[in-house]
């Protein structure tokens, strides 16, 4: 026992060591006038986010688990992200940039004496350090959030990665996946949240999913055929939307001669054909599947596509089977800057040879967000609870952005259907 409560302690070390490094690169590439202004109404100054992921630390580990005295009980209601609206931040007294870095580093000291004493098993809080586990993903998912912000600034390029792998796959059409029950959703992952529990059987009619995200040359060719300015694709919500918001191709693209360009971290380029379209909003993804003749898969019938093995019938941790992800079976971890074309990971197909449902893009799906029957809040309502109901859409699978710690076969994200400066993008389906 005293061994895999090392091993637990080591692995906790280490994830908390990573996400911060990442933090750190994308607070440190910008200079101070970047770090506390707010490129757009949707996103928080990243200063916010920097002390915002120490005042959570803060308040779970150092107090929570830890019991130990606060850090800064004062800023407390500062750094709560249900008082103060995003567009609301820049005129709240935030901690400046070099108090949120000794902030975080302070907090970051105490948490890490609190891993080497506290119990990590016992209540459902602590066990197999759920709360350790809870945090690390709170801050990678806020180092996607602070991605999807330098996407959003303006000037000259901060951030550099290497390109995607190309595609070394030919992956087209659609797969098909037979009916019948699967287990959706896990109550066996240790660090799973929860509204991905708990697990529960669905039966799913038969039907066909596309093997591969819509890419930009599909996307291109709904703008061109005037897919935009065509009611009959739209649905009513999505038509007063896109008229509304005057959309007229996904976020970033610009018209280049008789093509398009799109600007990414700061560099304009022709879009890639072969890459998965992203930055498009669920009226977009849907407008799209109906010109094509077909429609979103649900989630049930996402999970399934992605985890479902026939062979054993039972469902798997990740599309390729129950191992972590690789660089080679896929796209995460801001490994990359961008999705990668079809077709460059065939390790992580599923067993239906369903194609790069893990990283590269978000997914809508037709879902609207809820908890599975049987769900239990835990351990705050804020997490999950709130949010449940017809006005958030559900997307699955990650992106590029996303850091394999807060990214399974069972992870559920969400969000408004109008947003598009997120990472993403979609897969059709249809009826068997």
């Amino acid at each position: 026992m005293t061994y895999q409560t090392d091993r637990l302690r080591d692995l906790v070390a280490t994830e908390l060591g990573r996400a911060r490094d990442r933090t750190t690169l994308l607070t440190e590439s910008v200079d101070e006038g970047d770090l506390v202004r707010q490129h757009s109404p949707l996103m928080s100054p990243l200063v916010w986010d920097l002390a915002h992921v120490g005042n959570q630390e803060e308040l779970w580990l150092v107090r929570d688990v830890g019991g130990r005295e606060p850090v800064r009980r004062d800023i407390d209601e500062l750094y709560d992200a249900f008082k103060h609206p995003r567009r609301d931040r820049p005129q709240l007294p935030l901690l400046g940039p070099g108090e949120a870095r000794r902030y975080v580093a302070t907090v970051r000291d105490k948490v890490l004496d609190v891993l080497d004493h506290a119990r990590l098993d016992g209540s459902p809080l602590v066990d197999n350090g759920f709360a350790f586990g809870m945090i690390v993903q709170h801050e990678q998912q806020h180092d996607e959030t602070m991605l999807a912000t330098h996407q959003l600034r303006a000037g000259a390029p901060v951030l550099d990665a290497p390109p995607p792998p190309p595609a070394t796959s030919a992956v087209e059409g659609e797969a098909f996946v037979p009916g019948g029950p699967f287990t959706m959703g896990t109550s066996t992952e240790a660090w799973a949240l929860d509204n991905e529990r708990p697990a529960h059987a669905v039966d799913v009619p038969g039907f066909f999913i596309d093997r591969a995200p819509v890419t930009n040359g599909r996307y291109a060719e709904f703008i061109d055929s005037g897919g935009y300015d065509d009611e009959r694709w739209w649905s009513a919500e999505g038509w007063a939307h896109r008229q509304a918001a005057g959309l007229v191709a996904p976020l970033h693209w610009e018209r280049d001669g008789d093509g398009w360009a799109c600007r990414q971290f700061g560099r304009t380029s022709r879009i890639v054909p072969e890459e998965p379209v992203v930055h498009v909003c669920f009226h977009e993804a849907e407008a799209f599947a109906a010109w094509a003749g077909k429609r979103l898969p649900t989630e049930p019938e996402w999970e399934k596509a992605a985890r479902f093995d026939p062979a054993t019938g039972r469902s798997r941790r990740f599309p390729w089977g129950d191992e972590p992800p690789t660089s080679e079976r896929a796209n995460l971890g801001q490994r990359h800057l961008r999705p990668a074309p079809v077709g460059a990971y065939p390790a992580g197909a599923s067993p239906a040879g369903v194609h790069q449902l893990i990283g590269d893009v978000w997914e809508w799906v037709s879902t609207d967000f809820h908890g599975y029957p049987g769900f239990v809040p835990f351990p705050y309502r804020e997490y999950s609870e709130v949010f449940f109901g017809t006005e958030y859409k559900v997307l699955r699978g990650g992106s590029f952005g996303t850091d394999a710690a807060a990214c399974r076969g069972t992870f559920r994200n969400w969000d408004y259907p109008i947003r598009r400066q997120i990472f993403s993008g979609f897969r059709c389906a249809r009826d068997a």
